[in-house]
């Protein structure tokens, strides 16, 4: 069984919760986190860098000088890649970064994500979240104790505005909903803290992969 730590929002212990381990997997989809978290990456790149090559470069209908008679290297135009303005050899060009990933896939790397950290002790239950104060120090109060410096995700069960006002200027903090968080998110925050709702719905995504 794997336990999680529950707290009060001043950071004090206020019980134990177990998580059956028949619900976490554990032993497939490492892999498919690794191809899950590098797609995600993969979709913020942009793609706009773009170059132009020397048939796109403007002028250079005559030559810059003549060919003989100046001591220099022969040149026929100005738009070649060895001139400062010249176009660029192997320059990059837009291009469409993102990478396919089916939702099998994406369920079965976010379910063994979340049980790496359910298992390692890393996912948290905080009582009265759903309350908070939209103040920034209601929040660094809690993660002072709890988290102790390290990047945390807050997961809701539904959106709690007054959290995302109270977290929006803590460093390192994010607040998302048990049904939005992804496979990123889970695998790179160190420590995740959940109200009762949020926790109930990462356990009913857990859930979906199980045998029955």
């Amino acid at each position: 069984m794997s336990k999680i730590a529950i707290f009060n929002l001043s950071g004090e212990a206020a019980g134990e919760k177990e998580i059956a381990d028949g619900l976490l997997e554990t032993k497939r989809g490492g892999q498919a986190v690794l191809d899950v978290v590098t797609a995600y990456r993969a979709g913020l790149r942009a793609g706009t860098a773009s170059t132009k090559t020397r048939d796109e470069v403007s002028g250079g209908g005559r030559k810059p000088y003549k060919q003989k008679g100046t001591g220099r290297a022969r040149q026929g135009s100005i738009r070649s890649p060895i001139l400062r303005g010249g176009g660029v050899v192997f320059g990059p060009h837009p291009r469409d970064y993102s990478k396919k990933v089916n939702k099998k896939l994406a369920a079965l790397a976010f379910r063994r994500a979340l049980s790496e950290k359910l298992a390692g002790g890393a996912v948290s239950v905080a009582e009265g979240l759903e309350g908070i104060e939209a103040k920034t120090k209601a929040v660094a109060s809690l993660l002072k104790k709890v988290a102790k410096g390290r990047a945390t995700l807050f997961v809701t069960g539904v959106a709690n505005k007054n959290l995302n006002l109270a977290a929006r200027n803590v460093p390192k903090v994010e607040v998302t909903t048990a049904a939005q968080a992804n496979t990123y998110q889970v695998f790179r925050y160190p420590v995740i803290v959940a109200d009762a709702a949020g926790l109930a719905g990462l356990q009913a995504r857990l859930s979906e992969g199980v045998e029955k």
